[in-house]
């Protein structure tokens, strides 16, 4: 039987070394490896902060995680200036304001628990996230990124993520998706 949540027991937090992570399995083995291995590799170089959502009556069981690191749209994201310089105009940045890239934070990781799949927890971190750096605009970003997994794309859209320029990177599997801040800045 699925559970179910109840969002305002919801805790969500920084990995600590303590947790135990060693049972949490979303049917991914790239996001599994990641959390039960990588995770505090990242944390320790200054690459990437873990974070966890627990329930507050149940701390030690992970309900799903995200990591987070600094990111940045950039000229080299498009396939060309004129491309970059279209998406500069759809966002509004004056002309005064015309980098060449713009300050991004990257979800470089999100996976939710097999047994709290379907019930809108991924949604729930996202919009997290959103306000997290929206509310007193705690590092001064305008976008998040992500670079999707292809089935991930059409969620990341529902959410409001967009396609971002050309697929630079080279891997096939993802794609590099973003969400202006400024939505819900105002």
């Amino acid at each position: 039987m699925l559970k179910k949540i109840d969002f305002t027991n919801l805790n969500i937090r920084r990995l600590r070394e303590d947790d135990n992570i060693s049972e949490f399995d979303c049917d991914d083995v790239d996001l599994n490896d990641f959390i039960l291995r990588e995770s505090s590799l990242y944390r320790k170089t200054l690459l990437a902060v873990s974070y966890v959502v627990v329930a507050k009556d149940n701390p030690s069981d992970i309900l799903g995680f995200f990591s987070m690191a600094n990111d940045k749209v950039a000229l080299g994201d498009f396939a060309d200036k004129t491309e970059f310089n279209r998406f500069r105009k759809k966002q509004g940045f004056p002309q005064s304001k015309r980098l060449k890239s713009y300050p991004a934070v990257k979800i470089c990781r999100l996976a939710i628990s097999n047994d709290y799949k379907g019930l809108n927890l991924g949604t729930f971190l996202l919009d997290f996230i959103k306000t997290y750096f929206v509310v007193d605009n705690k590092s001064g970003c305008r976008f998040l990124t992500v670079d999707a997994y292809l089935p991930a794309i059409p969620f990341y859209e529902k959410n409001g993520f967009q396609k971002l320029g050309q697929n630079n990177d080279g891997d096939p599997h993802t794609r590099l998706l973003f969400y202006d801040l400024n939505a819900i800045a105002s």
